[in-house]
């Protein structure tokens, strides 16, 4: 009977699959520092973003067979040198897309119309300064007849531009890995193809009126002074990516000069401490890494990840 250590958490879904599959499943969450020891007893590992398994941890684990990540990214694990070892990694790539790519939009809209602005003011001066707030918030644009640029074309890339679509937005999409995708859109019960080409970042940079990021973190940032000097003066930036993906450097500078008008961010460089003058910028909607904390996506990701070590351990 194979052992599955869950270490930072699974939907009860999930895990019901599991142990219906007879596996014997661990939710106990065992501290990093730890695991060079009691990792060794099983036959494989759940994490999210909090546990790291670098060589070193999978050096000590022989009978290490499936590594499996609950979300998108998989910076805390060393891939390829799990998979030179014979260790299968899985991740969950479809199960938050909705999650993430609605997020997105939440920011967009919030910067839209204001919202996350007049949100701070009211409370304190709805009462007193109705009518000068009303004129101070009364200058929002919508968002049908604007460009999207969308940095990574994958499973969220590609929801987001369902819902700019929808919203009458133009779409110009940056992937190196992809030319093209046919899109299908859900309207009323009705199923419609849309095709979409993918076009170079510096076509889409010159055009986007808004740019929303998704993809993985690398090892440098995707935009920075050279590409916040190619966008249109008051582009809307938002990133429900991940951290580092931005030069937080360059963002402020353009937020500053004004070239950004305003940015959505749900990650950070320095999660899970991000820097101050960020999040207290008046031009910037925050939130706290939560793209794909929604009920809906823990479960098609606790889903997900059960069938795929159900089928790797089976």
């Amino acid at each position: 009977m194979a052992k599955i250590l869950i270490n930072d958490g699974i939907h009860p879904t999930g895990l019901k699959m599991l142990e219906e599959a007879g596996f014997e499943v661990s939710t106990t969450n065992i501290p990093q520092n730890e695991l060079m020891e009691k990792l060794p007893a099983y036959n494989a590992i759940c994490v999210r973003s909090a546990t790291k398994v670098r060589q070193d941890l999978i050096d000590v684990c022989p009978n290490l067979k499936v590594i499996g990540r609950g979300g998108v990214g998989l910076d805390n694990i060393d891939v390829d040198y799990a998979k030179s070892k014979g260790i299968k990694v899985c991740n969950t790539p479809a199960a938050s897309s909705r999650s993430v790519a609605e997020l997105a939009f939440a920011h967009l809209f919030s910067i839209s119309r204001s919202l996350y602005k007049s949100n701070q003011e009211m409370p304190t001066k709805g009462n007193s300064e109705f009518k000068a707030l009303k004129k101070s918030y009364s200058k929002g644009h919508e968002l049908a007849g604007q460009t999207m640029g969308i940095i990574g074309f994958g499973r969220i890339g590609q929801e987001t531009a369902k819902m700019a679509l929808g919203l009458s937005m133009k779409v110009l999409a940056v992937d190196p890995y992809i030319s093209s995708a046919e899109l299908k859109l859900d309207i009323a019960g009705q199923t419609l193809n849309v095709p979409v080409n993918t076009v170079p970042m510096d076509d889409m940079l010159a055009q986007a009126d808004v740019i929303s990021l998704h993809i993985p973190f690398t090892g440098a940032p995707v935009l920075s002074n050279a590409q916040f000097d190619q966008m249109k003066p008051g582009v809307i930036l938002i990133n429900a990516s991940r951290g580092g993906t931005v030069d937080e450097n360059a963002l402020m500078e353009a937020l500053q000069s004004g070239k950004v008008t305003a940015a959505g961010l749900d990650v950070f460089e320095n999660e899970p401490q991000p820097r101050a003058d960020l999040l207290q910028h008046p031009l910037v909607s925050c939130s706290p890494h939560i793209g794909a904390s929604t009920m809906e996506a823990q479960e098609k990701i606790g889903i997900e990840l059960a069938e795929q070590l159900i089928e790797h351990l089976s």
